[in-house]
């Protein structure tokens, strides 16, 4: 299941991940939440906090995560993927590379400092 974080700046699509993701989160809750800050902000700042094991992301729910991007993708700004998972944030920063905009990996621990460089991009000062 995917929700809004209700903390989120206003300039930045945050969700979270928790136990199944299905195509059906990223249809009736992601893409149109999405399509609102683009339309407002004219970019994409997205932060997803995975709570919940990749296995549990179902393929058609990837496929809509893969189509979102690649519909958005002259707007990506900024991304943070907010997980303890290494594989993934190994592959948030190689996937770096390969999109435009910003993409940055983070430890659940550091959601605030994570939200905070969406917005701004820059890190809060330790």
């Amino acid at each position: 299941m995917i929700t809004i974080i209700p903390e989120a700046p206003e300039n930045v699509a945050a969700f979270s991940a928790t136990g199944e993701v299905t195509k059906e989160d990223f249809e009736n809750l992601v893409f149109p939440h999405v399509k609102e800050k683009v339309n407002e902000f004219h970019e994409l700042n997205y932060l997803l906090y995975l709570d919940t094991d990749l296995d549990n992301f179902t393929m058609g729910a990837w496929f809509q995560d893969v189509l979102l991007g690649l519909k958005n993708l002259t707007n990506w700004n900024r991304t943070a993927i907010v997980t303890d998972k290494e594989g993934v944030q190994n592959f948030t920063d190689i996937f770096s590379v390969l999109m435009p905009g910003e993409f940055k990996s983070f430890p659940k621990e550091n959601l605030y400092n994570a939200l905070y460089w969406c917005k701004n991009g820059n890190e809060v000062e330790a």
